[in-house]
């Protein structure tokens, strides 16, 4: 039996199972005496988070359930299978395609507290996704992740004609990641969507700290004569969510003059 317990606890570590149940288990001896365990049924559970590095040995499974009730779409699918490939967290959630307040966030715990800060607001209904980027991603994931964000965010059309949105780049004071390598993925993002920023009348409100923060904040600031829409840009020394309240005052002060 021990023998038995041992190994399928080197397979729940080496598989990355997060549960593995053997219901029941049938002890029988073999024809030359020595004796078995046989389950008879089984279930477990993986960690969808080390599909990156278990594709090839999890055989048959292509993708994991998405959260109850939530249909997801292409965007959305995207960055699932993007964030399968690389070490580090790539998550998206779309909320409202009508949305005038866009978050690009670093950190799953201040991707909770943008959000929050958001609703806490008034401004819930105009909140349009719900995501996270860290782990330290390459500036190719960091590119990837913005401009799948920007295609929905700046689409001007039947869906969302609002204009005057704001783009939320946020986040608390990194440990490891490098800031300068992630805001260079960013940046070119933000380049190439220049024109449908500008149409959309987006403001961008950033706010950033950690390893390289000076240098990155710099190459924001460089970047707004080439986007063509207002950038505004603070380091660890203003408060996380102030950006959400300057981007609501933004929206207001957009409104009112409609």
């Amino acid at each position: 039996m021990w023998k038995y317990v041992l190994e399928s606890y080197v397979v729940f570590e080496e598989l990355d199972f997060t549960m593995m149940e053997f219901n029941p288990l049938c002890p029988i001896v073999n024809a030359d005496g020595s004796k078995s365990i046989i389950p008879l049924d089984m279930r477990g559970e993986l960690d969808d988070q080390a599909a990156f590095k278990n594709a090839k040995k999890w055989v048959g499974i292509d993708e994991f359930p998405r959260v109850f009730g939530h249909k997801c779409n292409p965007e959305e699918d995207f960055i699932a299978r993007l964030d399968s490939q690389t070490g580090a967290s790539l998550k998206l959630t779309i909320l409202n395609p009508a949305g005038r307040i866009w978050l690009l966030v670093a950190g799953g715990g201040a991707s909770v507290i943008y959000t929050d800060t958001v609703c806490d607001m008034g401004f819930s209904e105009t909140l349009g996704n719900y995501g996270e980027y860290s782990g330290n991603p390459t500036d190719s994931d960091t590119y990837q992740y913005t401009s799948t964000v920007l295609k929905v965010a700046t689409r001007l059309d039947e869906v969302n004609p609002n204009k005057g949105r704001c783009l939320l780049i946020g986040g608390g004071v990194a440990n490891f990641t490098d800031v300068k390598a992630t805001f260079k993925g960013i940046i070119k993002a933000l380049l190439e969507y220049s024109k449908p920023l500008q149409d959309a009348g987006f403001s961008i409100y950033v706010r950033r700290g950690g390893p390289n923060f000076e240098a990155a904040l710099q190459m924001i600031k460089d970047m707004e004569r080439g986007i063509g829409v207002p950038v505004h840009v603070f380091g660890p020394d203003t408060h996380m969510t102030r950006i959400v309240h300057l981007a609501a005052n933004t929206i207001k002060e957009y409104d009112a003059k409609q």
